[in-house]
């Protein structure tokens, strides 16, 4: 039986990955959108740039996020649930 120390640990690790991963993808957003501005504004100025992640494929990429947490983690709460906890 695992410990409460140690669900305690392992449940801290799953969510400090979780915010660290979403973090870590908002920089990158960042970064990439800064690249892109940058380079356009080299470019010839009458040209137009469809965004990245437009607002469709943002609720799209929510969606499928949601969907695999809920995958990956959904048989660790089953888990502590079947447990009480």
């Amino acid at each position: 039986m695992i410990s409460v120390l140690a669900q305690e640990r392992l449940l801290g690790f799953a969510l400090g990955s979780a915010i660290t991963g979403f973090v870590v993808f908002e920089q990158r957003k960042c970064i990439y959108g800064s690249i892109s501005d940058h380079q356009s504004h080299d470019e010839i100025k009458s040209q137009t740039r469809e965004p990245i992640f437009a607002r469709k494929t943002r609720s799209e990429f929510a969606h499928l996020w949601n969907k695999a947490v809920d995958q990956t983690f959904g048989p660790v709460i089953e888990s502590f649930s079947s447990r009480g906890w």
